[in-house]
């Protein structure tokens, strides 16, 4: 049996999205998704690499969630001006943000109808619906 190479997954996984395997970025594939799905701030994921012995910068997270997105392997969730997290999951889904504590939580696709959406302007189409229902405490 052949072994195969540590992280393979990771690494075909930038390759199928265009995108140069670099030491930094397959160190941050790695914390993204080799494990469950899931929500994470750019600071979050410093942090991560920083623990994993992983030296980047700030700007160098940022940067390679936003190649991560634009390759179509991320999501972007803005759930306020200057607040984001990234999204492993992909798929069609939308989210409950609870206000107290930051956090995310998926709601599956086909939990949420829109009755209505208006005519895109000319020239444009509607690539998706993104629902965030917040979430407080019951006072």
């Amino acid at each position: 049996m052949t072994p195969t190479r540590p992280f393979k997954h990771t690494l075909d996984r930038l390759q199928q999205a265009g995108l140069r395997p670099t030491r930094q970025r397959l160190g941050l594939a790695r914390l993204l998704f080799e494990g469950s799905d899931r929500h994470v701030t750019a600071e979050q994921l410093h942090g991560e690499a920083a623990g994993a012995n992983l030296k980047v910068s700030l700007a160098t997270v940022y940067n390679t969630l936003h190649q991560f997105t634009d390759a179509g392997l991320l999501r972007e969730v803005v759930v306020e001006a200057g607040r984001s997290y990234f999204d492993t999951n992909i798929d069609d889904h939308h989210h409950f943000f609870h206000e107290g504590s930051g956090r995310l939580e998926d709601i599956p696709g086909e939990q949420v109808a829109v009755a209505a959406i208006p005519a895109a302007p000319a020239g444009t189409e509607v690539a998706r619906v993104d629902v965030i229902i917040r979430l407080k405490p019951v006072a």
